[in-house]
């Protein structure tokens, strides 16, 4: 089984390889990080992390040849594995509004807009630890996890789901705020599995293990 973790120019893609291999074990070495849109197109399972704003990694995305075209083959035409991770999970989006209007990828109908937390209290962005609520807890990515599990969450914007049915997990954080969503063959976390200690290495593994 290969993995490819795509380099766009958008961060943490070091630190997300590092835990995908951890989590595969003695199959760490099939973890890539690549920008190779043939690699990608043949991968077993594709990972998009992302750190940044939501226009500058969708702009770094169509600048490498042939990306996106094979990501759309890959995951919407043959159905591989597809893990979203942060602006990665964003991009999944049909649009973003973070300086400006911006075309997601449009695979899960939804809009990413500002937190607008309703305690006056909570910063923006929500930085630490948060604990999860899975509203779709028989979903294979949360195998031997429960509600009350953490996340950890760098973000100032979150993904407005526009069917119910896709939002996978949330958190509160002065009002609800989407923190796993997927549909067929594709899951999105908001917050970072790499940094989120067991809980994330579990998610990880899940992912890798997941037959959609």
């Amino acid at each position: 089984m290969t993995v490819a973790v795509i380099d766009y120019g958008a961060g943490n893609l070091r630190s997300a390889a590092k835990a995908l291999a951890h989590a595969a074990g003695e199959a760490g070495e099939s973890v890539r990080v690549t920008a190779d849109a043939r690699e990608i197109a043949a991968a077993d399972r594709i990972v998009l992390p992302g750190v940044g704003a939501f226009a500058e990694c969708k702009r770094g995305l169509e600048s490498l040849p042939g990306v996106v075209a094979a990501l759309r083959e890959a995951v919407l035409e043959r159905g591989r594995p597809f893990l979203g991770i942060c602006v990665g999970m964003q991009l999944m989006a049909s649009v973003g509004v973070e300086y400006g209007e911006h075309p997601g990828l449009d695979w899960i109908r939804g809009k990413v807009v500002r937190l607008a937390p309703g305690d006056p209290a909570l910063k923006i962005p929500q930085m630490g630890w948060n604990d999860l609520r899975l509203l779709r807890a028989a979903h294979p990515i949360f195998a031997g996890l429960k509600s009350g599990a953490h996340g950890y969450f760098v973000h100032s914007y979150h993904f407005l789901a526009a069917d119910p049915a896709d939002l996978l997990a949330e958190v509160d954080y002065g009002g609800p705020v989407a923190a796993a969503i997927g549909r067929d063959n594709m899951v999105g976390l908001q917050f970072h599995p790499e940094k989120s200690q067991a809980v994330g290495l579990r998610l990880l593994a899940n992912f890798l293990a997941w037959k959609p």
